[in-house]
This record gives structure tokens, C-alpha cells and sequence, in this order.
């Protein structure tokens, strides 16, 4: 992985906390200083919890499991829509609902509705039978699930891990997950409790240039297990391949030889 410097943390305005008064007194070993009535984030504390959340989530990755993506602020939604598309991991930007992990089974049914909709709206003759307004219906019901749950459309399981970006924002999916006991990675400001999530990295989770630096981060160790993943499925085939070749090899000698 590209590593990330100090400097690139500086640069993106990590450190910046929120104001001293708003300060959840649980993050106080991750606080540097106070400066002009704001909290600074120790950013050496920053780099070693990015490592150590990169390394656990590559191991996570590597052994087939998906990663879920939750950000439905604005300034974090377009980053990790993205990020989460190119590495194909489930994502919610739009809005948390209540039980879409503690409630799965609810969620799938609405899963499934919206491929029954797209069927029907791809099937000529139905939509041909259709009225205008039973169509504009229909359409207007698809566009809704879609905004709210395209991002976990191909979705069949619970996720393995969320990461998370604004705990304090997403509480609700974290406590469904603590529930489940599926592991957390967040971006954890001064203003929240860190000993909500297993990994929490602590980080100005408000400013663009922040998330955008860590998201990407976090995106590269992802892409490093499934490379790693793709790896191990070429080794296994190989080695698979040697063994019937050796096979194949020992029963033509037997032949030959009786």
C-alpha cells in the first residue's frame, strides 16, 4: 500500500477536532493538544490505527467476506460511493433504515421487489398493459428503492465489517452491528465515543479532504486483499494442477510397467 505520511494527514486537515466543549472525554488519549478553543488530534495515533485497521481488513477481504460502506453525510456520500463501487462492496449513502442488518431477512424481500420491478419494466407487453399512471408508479416505487438501496442490491449476506464514517451520525448502524457482533472500522472525531467500534481511527471526519484522504486509504487495503485473495486462488489451482499431472503421470507409468 501507498503508505500515508504524516505530512499527507497534516495536509488534509486530520488533525483538526471540534471544539473543546464538545469533546467526548473518551477520546482524550487520541487528543494532542488544545489550540484556540479546538481539540488537535495526536495524527502518530492517526497513521499506527489507519495500520492497524488496513491490516485487519485485508485479512478480512482475503478470505472472501465483504466490507459495508456507511456515509450519508454530503461532504462523505460522491468519496465513498465511489470507492466502494470500484472495489464492487455494499454501501449506504442515502439513509440508514432501521434493520438493514438486524433485520436482514425484511431487507431482502425489498431486495427482491425491486428486481420483480425491473423485470416488469424490462418486459414490453407488461408495460404495454400498463396505464401511464400505473407506469409512472411503478417507476417513481423503483427510483426509491434503488436511491436507498441500490448500494446493497447484489447483497445476499450480512456484510462482514462496516466502515464507517461518522459514528456519531451512523449510530444507529453501529449498534446493529455491535448487536450482530460485526466488527466496526470508523473515522472517530473528538465529539465521539472511540470504544463504540473495534477499529476506530481517529480522524476530523467533517472536512472533505480528511475523509477523502483516509476513504482512499482504506480502499487501497481492501484492493491489496483482494489481490492477495485472487493470488491464493491461482496458487491453489496451480498446485491442484501439479497434483493430477502427478497423478496422471504415476497411473501411466503403472500401465506401462504391467
Amino acid at each position: 500500500m501507498a503508505e500515508i505520511t504524516y505530512k499527507d494527514l497534516l495536509d488534509a486537515g486530520v488533525h483538526f477536532g471540534h471544539l473543546t466543549r464538545k469533546w467526548d472525554p473518551k477520546m482524550a488519549p487520541y487528543i494532542f493538544m488544545e489550540k484556540n478553543g479546538i481539540h488537535i488530534i495526536d495524527l502518530n495515533k492517526t497513521l499506527a490505527a489507519l495500520d492497524e485497521a488496513s491490516n485487519a481488513v485485508k485479512q478480512i477481504v482475503r478470505s472472501g467476506k465483504k466490507i459495508m460502506f456507511v456515509a450519508t453525510k454530503k461532504q462523505a456520500q460522491d468519496i465513498v460511493k465511489q470507492e466502494a463501487e470500484r472495489l464492487k462492496m455494499p454501501f449506504v449513502t442515502e439513509r440508514w433504515l432501521g434493520g438493514m442488518l438486524t433485520n436482514f431477512a425484511t431487507i431482502r424481500k425489498s431486495l427482491k421487489k425491486m428486481t420483480n420491478l425491473d423485470k416488469m419494466m424490462k418486459d414490453e407487453q407488461t408495460v404495454k398493459n400498463l396505464a401511464k399512471r400505473e407506469r409512472l408508479m411503478i417507476g417513481r416505487e423503483r427510483e426509491k428503492l434503488e436511491r436507498v438501496l441500490g448500494g446493497i442490491a447484489d447483497q445476499s449476506r450480512l456484510p462482514a465489517a462496516l466502515f464507517v464514517v461518522d459514528i456519531k451520525r451512523e449510530h444507529i448502524a453501529v449498534k446493529e452491528a455491535q448487536k450482530l457482533n460485526i466488527p466496526v472500522f470508523a473515522l472517530v472525531d473528538t465529539n465521539s465515543d472511540p470504544t463504540q467500534v473495534e477499529y476506530p481511527i481517529p480522524a476530523n471526519d467533517d472536512a472533505f479532504k480528511s475523509i477523502s484522504l483516509l476513504v482512499h486509504a482504506f480502499g487501497r487495503a481492501i484492493e491489496e486483499g483482494l489481490q492477495e485473495r485472487k493470488k491464493d486462488k491461482e496458487d491453489t489451482k496451480q498446485k491442484e494442477g501439479e497434483a493430477e499431472k502427478r497423478a496422471l503421470d504415476e497411473a501411466e507409468e503403472t500401465t506401462t510397467e504391467s
